[in-house]
């Protein structure tokens, strides 16, 4: 019984890890408040999708979807649906998740106990990070549009489901010229 114990205690210590913050797993998208889910971001409603591309692939979508020519890409980039005008914003936010791992700990203080210096102590901790979307929607009146009673909230969620669509599906972003 003591040996399987010790096995077990053994196992668990090579394989434990505790995490401390993880990254969200968004299947496709979701609305819900930017500040909830990252802080520093606005307090409103927010359309958030998880953004597997390279650093400033969205903003290179949108600067060419648009036709923008490099100004003012990131904030208040006009659209229309059902002929009323709504403005876009985007930030490109990482979330990351952190762990700390329990075997280089228990290593690293055997070996201090026996008057050796630590060896491990970059494994101590392990991070790895995501990339979020998260688009904000106006309309003319400062109103957000993605709040629960805004009377065209389906008609702009479906809009930005498939700007998503769009986007993930296009890598040669010149070619958003020859579409409608």
């Amino acid at each position: 019984m003591r040996a399987l114990l010790f096995i077990t205690s053994i196992l668990f210590l090579f394989y434990a890890c505790v995490p401390t913050k993880i990254a969200p797993n968004i299947k496709e998208d979701k609305v819900m408040v930017a500040k909830k889910f990252k802080k520093g971001l606005p307090k409103r409603n927010s359309f958030i999708f998880e953004d597997p591309k390279n650093a400033n692939e969205f903003y290179q979508y949108i600067n060419q979807k648009f036709k923008l020519n490099d100004e003012d890409v990131q904030w208040n980039v006009p659209f229309t649906v059902n002929d009323a005008e709504y403005y876009l914003s985007f930030y490109e936010v990482e979330r990351t998740t952190k762990t700390i791992n329990l075997a280089p700990l228990v290593i690293d203080a055997a070996l201090e106990q026996n008057d050796h210096t630590p060896v491990l102590e970059e494994l101590y901790t392990s991070r790895s990070g995501k990339w979020y979307v998260v688009l904000t929607i106006n309309d003319k009146d400062f109103m957000d549009p993605l709040k629960e009673n805004y009377p065209n909230r389906d008609e702009i969620v479906k809009f930005l489901k498939q700007l998503r669509k769009e986007y993930l599906s296009t890598s040669h972003y010149k070619s958003l010229f020859f579409k409608k």
